[in-house]
């Protein structure tokens, strides 16, 4: 797998828009291969962020989300230099982690 994860995270008055491209096959497990046989499912299930090391968002995500996904939010509160971590889990427990300073 290449790297994890590219993140941005970048401050517009009180408001930082937080970018995340993350590399991941995310399979269904409803595809076949060459031989006819199903591709097992292989997908993130959770992706939490934290700011400063404070938790900020969480979500839980399924098979049907889209090879490598990219996540957008939008949090208030953070100002330049501060840390913003992105830490996803999937389905065969395989975790990543990521952090990237507001800029």
């Amino acid at each position: 797998m290449a790297d994890p994860m590219r993140i941005r995270a970048q401050a517009a008055g009180d408001k930082t828009t937080v970018r995340v491209l993350m590399s991941h096959e995310m399979e269904t497990g409803q595809r076949k291969d060459s031989a006819g046989k199903p591709v097992p499912a292989w997908f993130i299930q959770e992706v939490t962020a934290a700011h400063n090391g404070k938790p900020v968002m969480s979500a839980q995500w399924g098979p049907s989300v889209a090879k490598n996904p990219f996540l957008q939010f939008v949090l208030k509160g953070a100002k330049a230099g501060d840390k913003v971590t992105i830490i996803w889990t999937d389905n065969r427990g395989d975790k990543r982690s990521d952090e990237a300073t507001v800029s």
